[in-house]
Protein backbone atom coordinates (compact mmCIF):
# COMPACT_ATOMS: atom_id res chain seq x y z
CA UNK A 1 0.00 0.00 0.00
CA UNK A 2 0.91 3.62 0.49
CA UNK A 3 4.05 4.58 2.43
CA UNK A 4 3.53 4.87 6.18
CA UNK A 5 3.57 8.47 7.40
CA UNK A 6 5.70 8.72 10.55
CA UNK A 7 5.58 12.02 12.41
CA UNK A 8 8.33 12.68 14.95
CA UNK A 9 8.95 15.05 17.81
CA UNK A 10 11.91 15.48 20.14
CA UNK A 11 12.50 16.60 23.69
CA UNK A 12 16.13 17.42 24.46
CA UNK A 13 16.46 16.58 28.15
CA UNK A 14 20.13 17.47 28.46
CA UNK A 15 23.44 17.81 26.66
CA UNK A 16 25.86 16.48 29.22
CA UNK A 17 29.14 17.11 27.43
CA UNK A 18 30.59 18.64 24.29
CA UNK A 19 34.08 17.38 23.55
CA UNK A 20 36.38 19.38 21.27
CA UNK A 21 39.09 16.73 21.42
CA UNK A 22 36.76 13.92 20.28
CA UNK A 23 34.50 16.25 18.27
CA UNK A 24 31.21 14.91 19.57
CA UNK A 25 28.46 15.71 22.02
CA UNK A 26 26.41 13.54 24.37
CA UNK A 27 22.69 14.18 24.69
CA UNK A 28 19.71 12.55 26.37
CA UNK A 29 16.58 12.78 24.21
CA UNK A 30 12.96 11.72 24.30
CA UNK A 31 12.11 10.46 20.82
CA UNK A 32 8.40 10.26 20.01
CA UNK A 33 7.09 8.65 16.81
CA UNK A 34 3.49 8.59 15.61
CA UNK A 35 1.97 6.56 12.80
CA UNK A 36 -1.34 4.88 11.97
CA UNK A 37 -1.80 1.13 11.65
CA UNK A 38 -5.32 0.28 10.28
CA UNK A 39 -5.11 -3.19 11.79
CA UNK A 40 -5.23 -1.73 15.31
CA UNK A 41 -8.45 0.31 14.93
CA UNK A 42 -11.00 -0.35 17.69
CA UNK A 43 -14.38 1.08 18.67
CA UNK A 44 -14.54 3.87 21.21
CA UNK A 45 -12.96 7.24 21.77
CA UNK A 46 -10.41 6.39 24.43
CA UNK A 47 -6.70 5.57 24.32
CA UNK A 48 -4.79 3.22 26.52
CA UNK A 49 -1.16 2.48 27.27
CA UNK A 50 0.31 -0.89 26.49
CA UNK A 51 3.08 -2.72 28.28
CA UNK A 52 6.44 -1.98 26.74
CA UNK A 53 6.99 -5.71 26.32
CA UNK A 54 4.28 -5.73 23.62
CA UNK A 55 6.60 -3.71 21.36
CA UNK A 56 7.98 -7.03 20.14
CA UNK A 57 4.50 -7.93 18.83
CA UNK A 58 3.91 -4.68 16.92
CA UNK A 59 5.40 -3.17 13.81
CA UNK A 60 7.65 -0.21 14.68
CA UNK A 61 9.87 1.98 12.48
CA UNK A 62 13.55 1.03 12.25
CA UNK A 63 14.74 4.54 13.09
CA UNK A 64 18.40 5.04 13.94
CA UNK A 65 20.61 8.02 14.78
CA UNK A 66 23.04 8.92 12.03
CA UNK A 67 26.72 9.46 13.04
CA UNK A 68 26.04 8.03 16.48
CA UNK A 69 29.16 6.68 18.20
CA UNK A 70 27.48 5.20 21.27
CA UNK A 71 23.82 4.96 22.18
CA UNK A 72 21.77 3.10 24.74
CA UNK A 73 18.16 2.86 25.81
CA UNK A 74 17.53 3.51 29.49
CA UNK A 75 16.19 0.53 31.40
CA UNK A 76 15.96 1.72 35.03
CA UNK A 77 13.77 0.61 36.62
CA UNK A 78 12.21 -0.85 33.49
CA UNK A 79 12.83 -0.21 29.83
CA UNK A 80 12.03 3.45 29.17
CA UNK A 81 9.61 2.80 26.31
CA UNK A 82 6.04 3.89 25.90
CA UNK A 83 3.32 2.44 23.64
CA UNK A 84 0.02 4.31 23.53
CA UNK A 85 -2.77 3.13 21.24
CA UNK A 86 -5.62 5.34 20.01
CA UNK A 87 -8.99 4.19 18.68
CA UNK A 88 -8.27 5.28 15.11
CA UNK A 89 -5.21 3.01 15.00
CA UNK A 90 -2.67 5.74 15.75
CA UNK A 91 0.31 4.57 17.76
CA UNK A 92 2.56 6.74 19.91
CA UNK A 93 5.96 5.15 20.44
CA UNK A 94 8.26 7.03 22.86
CA UNK A 95 11.85 6.21 23.79
CA UNK A 96 14.40 7.69 26.20
CA UNK A 97 17.84 7.50 24.60
CA UNK A 98 21.29 8.73 25.55
CA UNK A 99 23.54 9.04 22.52
CA UNK A 100 26.98 10.35 21.65
CA UNK A 101 26.90 11.92 18.19
CA UNK A 102 29.80 13.13 16.07
CA UNK A 103 29.97 16.85 15.41
CA UNK A 104 32.57 18.20 13.01
CA UNK A 105 34.00 21.36 14.54
CA UNK A 106 36.06 24.18 13.12
CA UNK A 107 38.32 25.30 15.95
CA UNK A 108 40.26 27.95 14.05
CA UNK A 109 38.49 30.69 16.05
CA UNK A 110 38.57 28.87 19.40
CA UNK A 111 37.52 30.17 21.94
CA UNK A 112 35.48 32.73 19.97
CA UNK A 113 33.92 30.09 17.77
CA UNK A 114 30.37 29.06 16.95
CA UNK A 115 29.80 25.37 16.23
CA UNK A 116 26.96 23.86 14.22
CA UNK A 117 25.94 20.34 15.26
CA UNK A 118 23.29 17.99 13.96
CA UNK A 119 21.02 15.26 15.23
CA UNK A 120 19.88 13.18 12.26
CA UNK A 121 17.20 10.47 12.30
CA UNK A 122 16.96 8.05 9.40
CA UNK A 123 15.25 4.81 8.47
CA UNK A 124 17.64 1.89 8.37
CA UNK A 125 15.89 -0.61 6.11
CA UNK A 126 12.70 0.97 4.80
CA UNK A 127 13.20 3.34 1.89
CA UNK A 128 10.94 6.20 0.84
CA UNK A 129 8.58 3.78 -0.90
CA UNK A 130 7.81 2.20 2.47
CA UNK A 131 7.96 5.05 5.01
CA UNK A 132 7.93 8.83 4.96
CA UNK A 133 9.44 10.81 7.84
CA UNK A 134 7.99 14.18 8.78
CA UNK A 135 8.27 16.55 11.70
CA UNK A 136 5.08 16.71 13.72
CA UNK A 137 4.91 20.53 13.94
CA UNK A 138 8.01 21.85 12.16
CA UNK A 139 10.38 23.72 14.49
CA UNK A 140 7.82 23.36 17.28
CA UNK A 141 8.46 19.61 17.18
CA UNK A 142 11.63 20.18 19.22
CA UNK A 143 11.34 21.11 22.88
CA UNK A 144 13.76 21.73 25.70
CA UNK A 145 16.73 22.87 23.63
CA UNK A 146 16.09 26.55 24.36
CA UNK A 147 16.16 25.83 28.10
CA UNK A 148 19.54 24.09 28.11
CA UNK A 149 22.23 25.53 30.37
CA UNK A 150 25.65 24.44 29.19
CA UNK A 151 28.99 25.10 30.86
CA UNK A 152 30.78 26.61 27.87
CA UNK A 153 28.10 27.15 25.25
CA UNK A 154 24.90 29.03 24.61
CA UNK A 155 22.35 27.73 22.09
CA UNK A 156 22.00 30.49 19.53
CA UNK A 157 19.28 29.01 17.33
CA UNK A 158 17.98 25.73 15.96
CA UNK A 159 15.84 24.60 13.06
CA UNK A 160 14.48 21.37 11.57
CA UNK A 161 15.02 19.98 8.08
CA UNK A 162 13.56 17.14 6.00
CA UNK A 163 15.99 15.42 3.68
CA UNK A 164 16.75 12.17 1.89
CA UNK A 165 19.80 9.97 2.07
CA UNK A 166 20.90 8.49 -1.23
CA UNK A 167 22.46 5.11 -0.66
CA UNK A 168 23.41 2.31 -3.02
CA UNK A 169 20.41 0.31 -1.81
CA UNK A 170 17.91 3.13 -2.31
CA UNK A 171 16.73 6.51 -1.08
CA UNK A 172 15.94 6.72 2.62
CA UNK A 173 14.02 9.45 4.49
CA UNK A 174 15.95 11.57 6.97
CA UNK A 175 15.03 14.18 9.53
CA UNK A 176 17.63 16.73 10.68
CA UNK A 177 17.76 18.88 13.78
CA UNK A 178 20.49 21.50 13.36
CA UNK A 179 21.52 23.79 16.21
CA UNK A 180 24.24 26.39 16.67
CA UNK A 181 26.34 26.63 19.81
CA UNK A 182 28.21 29.81 20.68
CA UNK A 183 31.07 29.44 23.13
CA UNK A 184 31.14 31.65 26.21
CA UNK A 185 34.45 33.50 25.95
CA UNK A 186 34.37 35.14 29.40
CA UNK A 187 35.92 32.08 31.06
CA UNK A 188 38.85 32.09 28.66
CA UNK A 189 39.34 35.83 29.07
CA UNK A 190 39.78 35.39 32.81
CA UNK A 191 41.72 32.14 32.51
CA UNK A 192 44.13 32.88 29.65
CA UNK A 193 43.84 36.29 27.99
CA UNK A 194 44.15 38.44 31.12
CA UNK A 195 47.14 36.53 32.62
CA UNK A 196 49.02 36.56 29.30
CA UNK A 197 48.39 40.29 28.89
CA UNK A 198 49.61 40.97 32.42
CA UNK A 199 52.78 38.97 31.73
CA UNK A 200 53.47 41.14 28.69
CA UNK A 201 53.01 44.28 30.79
CA UNK A 202 55.28 42.81 33.46
CA UNK A 203 58.05 42.38 30.88
CA UNK A 204 57.88 46.14 30.20
CA UNK A 205 58.92 46.89 33.78
CA UNK A 206 62.52 46.13 32.79
CA UNK A 207 62.56 49.24 30.56
CA UNK A 208 62.48 51.41 33.69
CA UNK A 209 65.46 49.64 35.26
CA UNK A 210 68.97 50.88 34.44
CA UNK A 211 71.23 48.93 32.10
CA UNK A 212 73.72 48.29 34.88
CA UNK A 213 71.19 46.22 36.87
CA UNK A 214 71.92 43.01 35.01
CA UNK A 215 70.47 40.53 37.57
CA UNK A 216 67.19 42.43 37.94
CA UNK A 217 66.47 42.81 34.25
CA UNK A 218 67.60 39.30 33.38
CA UNK A 219 65.45 37.85 36.15
CA UNK A 220 62.33 39.67 34.91
CA UNK A 221 62.93 38.62 31.31
CA UNK A 222 63.59 34.94 32.02
CA UNK A 223 60.73 34.67 34.55
CA UNK A 224 58.16 36.14 32.18
CA UNK A 225 59.33 33.89 29.33
CA UNK A 226 59.04 30.77 31.48
CA UNK A 227 55.65 31.82 32.86
CA UNK A 228 54.36 32.43 29.35
CA UNK A 229 55.62 29.03 28.24
CA UNK A 230 53.79 27.37 31.14
CA UNK A 231 50.59 29.23 30.23
CA UNK A 232 50.85 28.09 26.61
CA UNK A 233 51.35 24.46 27.61
CA UNK A 234 48.38 24.63 29.98
CA UNK A 235 46.08 26.01 27.29
CA UNK A 236 47.02 23.18 24.94
CA UNK A 237 46.56 20.40 27.49
CA UNK A 238 42.76 20.63 27.34
CA UNK A 239 42.84 20.20 23.57
CA UNK A 240 45.69 17.73 23.26
CA UNK A 241 44.11 15.89 20.35
CA UNK A 242 43.41 18.98 18.27
CA UNK A 243 46.88 20.49 18.11
CA UNK A 244 46.71 20.34 14.32
CA UNK A 245 44.42 23.39 14.47
CA UNK A 246 45.97 26.84 14.70
CA UNK A 247 43.44 28.31 17.08
CA UNK A 248 42.77 31.94 17.90
CA UNK A 249 44.01 31.46 21.45
CA UNK A 250 47.28 30.02 20.10
CA UNK A 251 47.74 33.10 17.93
CA UNK A 252 47.24 35.42 20.90
CA UNK A 253 49.58 33.46 23.13
CA UNK A 254 52.15 33.46 20.34
CA UNK A 255 51.85 37.25 20.07
CA UNK A 256 52.30 37.66 23.82
CA UNK A 257 55.29 35.32 23.83
CA UNK A 258 56.88 37.30 20.98
CA UNK A 259 56.53 40.59 22.87
CA UNK A 260 57.95 39.06 26.06
CA UNK A 261 60.85 37.51 24.22
CA UNK A 262 61.38 40.80 22.35
CA UNK A 263 61.70 42.65 25.67
CA UNK A 264 64.42 40.22 26.74
CA UNK A 265 66.25 40.58 23.43
CA UNK A 266 65.95 44.37 23.69
CA UNK A 267 67.90 44.35 26.94
CA UNK A 268 70.54 42.05 25.45
CA UNK A 269 71.04 44.45 22.53
CA UNK A 270 71.10 47.55 24.74
CA UNK A 271 73.54 46.00 27.23
CA UNK A 272 75.84 44.75 24.47
CA UNK A 273 75.89 48.19 22.79
CA UNK A 274 76.64 49.84 26.10
CA UNK A 275 79.53 47.49 26.84
CA UNK A 276 80.96 47.98 23.34
CA UNK A 277 80.82 51.74 23.73
CA UNK A 278 82.61 51.57 27.06
CA UNK A 279 85.27 49.31 25.55
CA UNK A 280 85.79 51.74 22.67
CA UNK A 281 86.36 54.65 25.05
CA UNK A 282 88.95 52.85 27.16
CA UNK A 283 91.86 52.73 24.59
CA UNK A 284 91.37 56.39 23.74
CA UNK A 285 91.80 57.46 27.34
CA UNK A 286 95.14 55.58 27.78
CA UNK A 287 97.25 57.40 25.13
CA UNK A 288 95.69 60.71 26.08
CA UNK A 289 96.86 60.33 29.69
CA UNK A 290 100.36 59.40 28.54
CA UNK A 291 100.45 62.41 26.24
CA UNK A 292 99.54 64.76 29.03
CA UNK A 293 102.28 63.31 31.22
CA UNK A 294 104.87 63.85 28.49
CA UNK A 295 103.70 67.36 27.94
CA UNK A 296 104.16 68.11 31.61
CA UNK A 297 107.78 66.99 31.43
CA UNK A 298 108.58 69.32 28.55
CA UNK A 299 110.03 72.57 29.84
CA UNK A 300 110.38 75.92 28.24
CA UNK A 301 114.13 75.53 27.66
CA UNK A 302 113.70 72.52 25.43
CA UNK A 303 111.08 74.32 23.35
CA UNK A 304 113.42 77.30 22.94
CA UNK A 305 116.41 75.17 21.87
CA UNK A 306 114.40 73.18 19.36
CA UNK A 307 113.10 76.36 17.75
CA UNK A 308 116.64 77.78 17.33
CA UNK A 309 117.99 74.64 15.70
CA UNK A 310 115.09 74.62 13.26
CA UNK A 311 115.97 78.11 12.10
CA UNK A 312 119.61 77.18 11.54
CA UNK A 313 118.69 74.51 9.05
CA UNK A 314 118.86 75.76 5.51
CA UNK A 315 117.75 74.07 2.41
CA UNK A 316 119.89 74.58 -0.65
CA UNK A 317 117.68 74.30 -3.67
CA UNK A 318 120.57 74.77 -6.05
CA UNK A 319 122.18 71.52 -4.95
CA UNK A 320 119.13 69.52 -5.87
CA UNK A 321 119.20 68.25 -9.40
CA UNK A 322 115.89 67.20 -10.79
CA UNK A 323 115.97 64.87 -13.73
CA UNK A 324 112.97 63.44 -15.45
CA UNK A 325 114.82 60.17 -15.87
CA UNK A 326 115.40 59.79 -12.16
CA UNK A 327 111.83 60.53 -11.08
CA UNK A 328 109.83 57.41 -10.31
CA UNK A 329 106.14 58.24 -10.04
CA UNK A 330 104.98 54.70 -9.50
CA UNK A 331 105.02 55.17 -5.77
CA UNK A 332 103.05 58.41 -6.01
CA UNK A 333 100.03 56.92 -7.73
CA UNK A 334 97.44 54.66 -6.07
CA UNK A 335 96.65 51.39 -7.82
CA UNK A 336 93.10 50.54 -8.95
CA UNK A 337 92.55 47.60 -6.60
CA UNK A 338 93.75 49.73 -3.71
CA UNK A 339 91.21 52.39 -4.63
CA UNK A 340 88.45 49.76 -4.68
CA UNK A 341 89.53 48.44 -1.29
CA UNK A 342 89.59 51.96 0.11
CA UNK A 343 86.08 52.74 -1.22
CA UNK A 344 84.65 49.45 0.05
CA UNK A 345 86.25 49.98 3.42
CA UNK A 346 84.65 53.40 3.70
CA UNK A 347 81.27 51.99 2.64
CA UNK A 348 81.45 49.22 5.23
CA UNK A 349 82.35 51.69 7.96
CA UNK A 350 79.37 53.84 7.01
CA UNK A 351 76.99 50.87 7.01
CA UNK A 352 78.31 49.62 10.35
CA UNK A 353 78.06 53.13 11.77
CA UNK A 354 74.45 53.38 10.52
CA UNK A 355 73.42 50.24 12.39
CA UNK A 356 75.52 51.00 15.45
CA UNK A 357 73.59 52.31 18.41
CA UNK A 358 75.25 55.56 19.36
CA UNK A 359 73.43 55.99 22.67
CA UNK A 360 72.27 52.68 24.22
CA UNK A 361 70.16 54.48 26.83
CA UNK A 362 67.84 55.65 24.03
CA UNK A 363 66.87 52.04 23.32
CA UNK A 364 64.99 51.81 26.60
CA UNK A 365 63.48 55.23 26.02
CA UNK A 366 62.02 54.25 22.66
CA UNK A 367 60.98 50.80 23.90
CA UNK A 368 58.82 52.37 26.62
CA UNK A 369 56.71 53.88 23.85
CA UNK A 370 56.97 51.42 20.97
CA UNK A 371 56.28 48.16 22.81
CA UNK A 372 52.94 49.27 24.36
CA UNK A 373 51.91 51.02 21.13
CA UNK A 374 52.54 47.99 18.92
CA UNK A 375 50.88 45.68 21.44
CA UNK A 376 47.71 47.78 21.47
CA UNK A 377 47.64 47.89 17.65
CA UNK A 378 48.05 44.13 17.42
CA UNK A 379 45.23 43.66 19.94
CA UNK A 380 42.91 45.89 17.92
CA UNK A 381 43.54 43.90 14.73
CA UNK A 382 43.32 40.58 16.57
CA UNK A 383 39.95 41.17 18.27
CA UNK A 384 38.48 42.88 15.22
CA UNK A 385 39.41 39.94 12.98
CA UNK A 386 38.23 37.11 15.21
CA UNK A 387 35.04 38.81 16.41
CA UNK A 388 33.74 40.37 13.20
CA UNK A 389 35.24 38.33 10.34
Amino acid sequence: GEPVQIAMSLDIASISSISESDMDYTATIYLRQRWTDPRLVFHGNKSFTLDARLVELLWVPDTYIVESKRSFLHDVTVGNRLIRLFSNGTILYALRITTTVACNMDLSKYPMDTQTCRLQLESWGYDENDVIFTWLRGNDSVHGIEKLRLSQYTVERYYTLVSKSQQETGSYPRLILQFELRRNVLYFILETYVPSTLLVMLSWVSFWITLDSVPARTCIGVTTVLSMTTLMIGSRSSLSKTNCFIKAIDVYLGICFSFIFGALVEYAVAHYSSSQKCAAKAPQEGPANELTKEMEEVNIANIFNSSITSYKRKISFTSIEISSDNVNCSGLTMKTHEKIKHVLRNKMHRIIGYFTIQNPSNVDHYSKLLFPLFFMLVNVFYWAYYLYF
